[in-house]
């Protein structure tokens, strides 16, 4: 990284985005951002991702005023309700059985924050994930064995959660996974930052 190059700050501690990140060959450091999830009132899921993304590297701002900061934050909806992370057994197996034989869409919301000139680039990305017909025994299985507790959708896409699947559609699959990968790339590029260069 040149004397120049803006210093990167993922909003995040998740092991998931880091992986990606990581993945991207890019120079990062973390921190958690504490902000209200909550969904405003009739707040549509790509309006949510991004207000939450946005907020996520914002709220960093004042912190890290020479970092470009990345936030992101993910929803999946199942029979048109807005659905995050299960935290438990429960709560996972009747996401799972809700998506069974359905396609559901998953919304990204991606902001990259400059904390020098205090704006930012924020946008969304859509992931549409066609489950296969599912029994409550794979469903328990699935779970028993990863655990995706902490995963909008209830599953890891990158380890056992393919065999949930009859299909997947979207521009870029990392986005399944939390971060808009290609999408934050060409973003960076825009600031100056080029992991090839």
């Amino acid at each position: 990284m040149s004397a120049h190059q803006k210093k990167l700050l993922l909003a995040s501690t998740s092991v998931y985005r880091k992986a990606l990140l990581d993945k991207a060959g890019l120079v990062f450091s973390c921190a958690s951002p504490a902000i209200d999830e909550t969904p405003g009132r009739d707040e549509k899921p790509a309006e949510l991702v991004q207000r939450l993304a946005y907020s996520k590297a914002s709220v960093l701002a004042a912190l890290y005023p020479e970092h470009l900061i990345i936030g992101s934050d993910q929803v999946c909806v199942i029979d048109r309700k807005i659905t995050g992370k299960p935290h438990t057994f429960d709560n996972a197996f009747h996401q799972l059985r809700a998506a069974s034989g359905k396609t559901v869409t998953f919304y990204t919301g991606l902001s990259l924050y400059n904390g020098e000139t205090q704006t930012a680039q924020t946008l969304c990305e859509t992931f549409d994930v066609t489950f296969r017909s599912l029994t409550d025994e794979e469903i328990t299985g699935y779970l028993h064995r990863e655990q995706p507790y902490d995963c909008a959708g209830s599953f890891k896409c990158e380890g056992l959660g393919i065999t949930l699947f009859d299909s997947l559609a979207g521009r870029d699959p990392n986005t399944l996974i939390g971060l808009p990968l290609i999408a934050l790339l060409a973003l960076l590029r825009q600031e100056g930052i080029n992991p090839l260069l």
